[in-house]
């Protein structure tokens, strides 16, 4: 048993007797085929290299000089995700966001952000000290923690989500720590390992959070236009998808069954249920409502539904409800992307720091020397690191001789060696 489903540190919202009552399976067994969708997979594949850039750019920051040498950025660790398998590839592939340079002669080569880069990271660390947006990220993260039932998570559940959450890289100190009316840190035992595991607990619960964004829309009249209106998901299919009849009736059926709030405590409800899927799915949609994005990698979920007691549910749920979640294949991984929040390949309401991200992606995506430049920049740079070389200066420009005595010219600007944004 879970620690967590054994924790009376809060009282959940109990569900209504009807909702108890009903505990009824009539899901159709039948195969709903997955079609691709171009569009989320564009959506998706935008992001290409985005993270594994970003979290690059915050280690050469971390330095004074807001540079480093390139056989120390070297070693840095690139995730699986990324399209390159070393840094040096990584900043070579990004001519528009890194730069390789020789600080002086006799020195080793160093790797710094080009202008506009930098820009655009202090206008994304701005942001994440706005005061709104802080607040914003911090309501985000306790909603999260409600989600889990008894309002805690350990860390390594949490950090899985970050990004996609749109934390502050070092949220521990740079967030949690203006909010001790929210949030604690503490150790608690894992039952099912007995290792002790560091969680990140909401000090109370908050009924004023305590709502998914659908019983928002409901209270505004979103569905019907007529307040008080039983509550659907929004569902979307692509072209040539096609739902069999009896499927269909089903959906509709399971449509027309009460929602209820992933802020409840469903476990009562017979995990086979239609009512108890219901539950799932508000969960599942409520997670990915919190992202900025509207996206995560199906990893994080079912890593954050096995955690939670849900076992293979995550699964089931998304199989049987492609129209409110799409799957997509790209980047090496599976992504799951709320339907609903996309039009095509953008998303319907962009947050601030969405807005940033494209921004990264824009200069990522500018044009990139000729695969024959980076090839000889990429040799220059091997042929520097192991063999001797011979370098001096004529009037402003520097000519590098390497061992098989080829000479090599490049023109810098006063004062600097090797300026070459690689």
């Amino acid at each position: 048993m879970y620690w967590f489903l054994q924790s009376k540190l809060y009282k959940l919202p109990q569900l209504a007797l009807a909702h108890r009552l009903q505990a009824t399976r009539l899901f159709i067994d039948a195969r709903v085929k997955w079609v691709r969708d171009p569009f989320l997979d564009t959506a998706v594949e935008k992001e290409k290299d985005l993270k594994p850039l970003c979290s690059l750019l915050r280690h050469i920051l971390t330095s004074p000089s807001l540079s480093l040498p390139l056989s120390s950025a070297s070693l840095l660790h690139l995730p699986s995700s990324a399209t390159t398998s070393t840094a040096t590839s990584f900043f070579l592939k990004y001519p528009s966001v890194f730069t390789i340079f020789q600080p002086s002669p006799g020195l080793p080569l160093h790797v710094r952000l080009t202008p506009p880069a930098l820009s655009v990271y202090r206008q994304e660390s701005g942001l994440h000290l706005s005061p709104p947006l802080r607040h914003s990220a911090a309501m985000r993260l306790a909603k999260l923690l409600m989600l889990a039932g008894s309002s805690a998570l350990p860390f390594h559940i949490i950090n899985m989500f970050w990004w996609d959450l749109g934390l502050p890289p070092n949220y521990v100190a740079d967030l949690l720590s203006d909010y001790p009316d929210y949030f604690n840190v503490r150790t608690v035992k894992d039952e099912a390992t007995g290792n002790e595991l560091l969680v990140l607990e909401l000090m109370s619960w908050r009924d004023e959070l305590a709502v998914s964004a659908l019983q928002e829309r409901a209270k505004d009249g979103y569905f019907n236009g007529k307040p008080g209106t039983r509550i659907r998901f929004s569902m979307n299919f692509p072209r040539g998808f096609d739902l069999e009849k009896r499927v269909k009736a089903w959906v509709d059926q399971w449509q027309d069954s009460p929602y209820i709030s992933p802020y409840e405590d469903a476990f009562h409800l017979a995990p086979s249920s239609d009512h108890a899927e219901k539950w799932m799915v508000a969960v599942l949609h409520e997670l990915l409502w919190l992202l900025p994005s509207k996206k995560t990698e199906r990893d994080n979920l079912l890593c954050w539904g096995e955690y939670m007691g849900f076992g293979t549910r995550f699964k089931k749920v998304l199989a049987h409800h492609p129209g409110i979640f799409y799957i997509s294949n790209k980047l090496k991984t599976q992504t799951v992307v709320l339907r609903e929040a996309y039009k095509k390949d953008f998303l319907v309401e962009r947050h601030p720091l969405m807005g940033m991200r494209h921004r990264y992606i824009h200069l990522m995506g500018k044009a990139k020397k000729s695969q024959r430049q980076i090839n000889s920049a990429s040799r220059t740079i091997r042929k520097r690191a192991t063999s001797s070389q011979k370098v001096r200066r004529v009037g402003k420009d520097s000519h590098i001789h390497n061992a098989d005595g080829r000479e090599m010219t490049k023109g810098f600007s006063d004062g600097e060696l090797g300026e070459a944004s690689i």
